[in-house]
């Protein structure tokens, strides 16, 4: 299991700020998490930037690992 942590708008568009997902690799993460919530989680996603346990991942192939960690973190603005 994954747990995903959404921010800001991703949070917005799950309904949820974490959640716990089974997945092999971002492309297995993605799809499940835009099969709950729909096509506007998976338009926020398409600006999102991905951190597995702290390190972005963007490669649909990338593997995740049992156990680990990914925040779901939209474009932010200020500075």
């Amino acid at each position: 299991m994954i747990t995903v942590r959404y921010f800001a708008a991703a949070a917005e568009a799950a309904g949820t700020t974490t959640e716990s997902v089974e997945a092999r690799t971002v492309g297995e993460l993605t799809a499940a998490v835009v099969g709950r919530h729909g096509a506007e989680l998976e338009r926020v996603l398409a600006r999102c930037s991905l951190l597995h346990d702290g390190a972005r991942v963007a490669d649909p192939a990338a593997p995740l690992r049992a156990g680990g960690l990914v925040d779901v973190l939209p474009p932010f603005a200020g500075g």
